[in-house]
C-alpha cells in the first residue's frame, strides 16, 4: 500500500499547490460550462475521502462534519468562502492524508461495509477504498486544472 499512500500524498500536494497559488476570486468563480468551482472540487476530495474511508468502515470522521455536509456529492459550491476556510482546507489536505496512513498502519479499519460507487466500482475493503479514492481525487484534480484554464481564458 506504500505506493498508494505516496500517490495520495502527491495528488494532495498538487491540489494544495493550486489552492495556495490561485487567487481567492478565482477559487470561488464558477467558470462557464461548469457547475462548481476550484474550491468546491478541492474541498470535495477531503469530504469524500472521509466518507469512503471512515464512514464505510464504521469509524468517526477525522474532520468536522461541516466539511462533509458542505462538500459531499450532490452539494452546491459555496460562493461565500472566507479566507480562513481556505487556510483550514490547506491544513486538512495535508493532515487527513497523514492521519489516514497512521490509521491504516494501526489497523483502525478492521471492518468495511461494501459499497458500489457511482463510477461503477465495487469497494469491498479499505484497500479498495484507498485505491479508488486516489482515482477519484485525480479526477477532481483534472477538473480543477480545466477550470483554471477556463478562468484564464475568461480573463483575456
Amino acid at each position: 500500500m506504500n505506493y498508494h499512500f505516496q500517490a495520495h500524498r502527491q495528488v494532495r500536494k498538487n491540489l494544495l499547490d493550486i489552492l495556495q497559488n490561485t487567487s481567492h476570486e478565482d477559487l470561488i468563480l464558477i467558470p462557464d460550462g461548469f457547475n462548481n468551482n476550484i474550491y468546491w472540487n478541492i474541498a470535495h476530495t477531503v469530504a469524500t475521502q472521509q466518507l469512503l474511508h471512515y464512514y464505510l468502515s464504521g469509524n468517526p470522521f477525522r474532520i468536522d462534519k461541516y466539511w462533509i455536509e458542505t462538500y459531499k456529492k450532490g452539494t452546491l459550491p459555496n460562493l461565500n468562502v472566507q479566507k480562513s476556510e481556505v487556510e483550514d482546507l490547506e491544513f486538512l489536505l495535508t493532515e487527513t492524508s497523514k492521519i489516514l496512513m497512521k490509521d491504516y498502519d494501526s489497523d483502525f479499519f478492521s471492518d468495511y461495509t461494501p459499497y458500489t460507487t457511482s463510477f461503477g466500482m465495487d469497494l469491498k475493503s479499505i484497500q479498495d477504498a484507498i485505491i479508488f479514492n486516489n482515482m477519484h481525487e485525480t479526477l477532481h484534480y483534472g477538473y480543477v486544472m480545466a477550470q483554471k484554464r477556463a478562468i484564464l481564458g475568461e480573463k483575456y
